[in-house]
């Protein structure tokens, strides 16, 4: 039995890259893992399959995470579904690469909606139905703190994920919830152009693009009861480019 037996997980955006290994991960330590998607229900209900045929239990829900009504039906449903919550992982997330100059109305809308506005009312559905001792993480992106140029929608809403979790985190402190959010560097995925994949390997003193399994491996520490110390914090998982 792992140590996540008898917990129950939510990871949105969970149908592939870094959501999809977080919750296998989640499940491979015995979570009950609520796997989110919001188009393509043929590989989440792989990824769910996947997580069922090596012994674990995982349920597939559709939701649009960029929907304020969405996520919080998310989170409900979860509950209700399983009478508990006891982990968020706020996975889901838009990138799209433009300067401010050239970035739309509409754009800046659609990044801010799915990587703050979605997450945001999703903690604040969490927040009141986590079990004590329950934990939130949010997936941000290590761009935030390295001043990169071209992408400054996605970095503001990736920044005020930040420090929504900050702010949660002293609320929620009282009852045992811990919050944190993990930066991630730049992770192999699989959509990432080759410009990004070689400004990775080269800004990084391993000199390699990290994995999804890196990633999943910081979350799944942080949802364990050995990282109960930790809330409140960015952690750079980014194989050192941000020191």
């Amino acid at each position: 039995m792992g140590f996540l037996s008898g917990k129950v997980a939510i990871v949105t955006g969970s149908s592939s890259g870094i959501g999809r290994a977080i919750a296998e991960r989640l499940a491979q330590e015995g979570a009950t893992v609520v796997v989110n998607y919001y188009v393509n229900a043929e590989k989440a209900r792989t990824v769910a399959d996947g997580i069922q045929a090596k012994g674990g239990t995982a349920l597939v829900i559709q939701a649009d995470m960029s929907l304020v009504a969405e996520a919080q039906r998310l989170v409900q449903g979860t509950v209700k579904q399983f009478n508990r919550l006891d982990i968020l992982v706020n996975n889901a997330g838009r990138f799209i690469p433009k300067p401010m100059v050239e970035t739309t109305e509409a754009e800046f809308d659609a990044i801010m909606a799915l990587n703050a506005k979605g997450p945001y009312f999703a903690m604040q559905a969490a927040a009141r139905l986590l079990e004590d001792g329950g934990r939130i993480v949010n997936i941000s992106t290590a761009l935030t703190h390295l001043n990169f140029p071209g992408a400054t929608a996605h970095l503001g809403s990736k920044a005020a994920l930040e420090q929504y979790g900050k702010g949660l985190a002293q609320e929620l402190a009282p009852r045992g919830i811990t919050v944190n959010t993990v930066l991630p560097g730049f992770t192999d995925t699989g959509v990432l152009t080759e410009y990004y994949r070689n400004v990775g390997i080269q800004m990084s003193p391993v000199k390699r693009l990290g994995l999804p399994t890196d990633i999943a491996d910081v979350v799944a520490f942080l949802v364990s009861e050995q990282a109960r110390w930790l809330t409140g914090q960015t952690i750079h998982a980014g194989g050192g480019i941000v020191m």
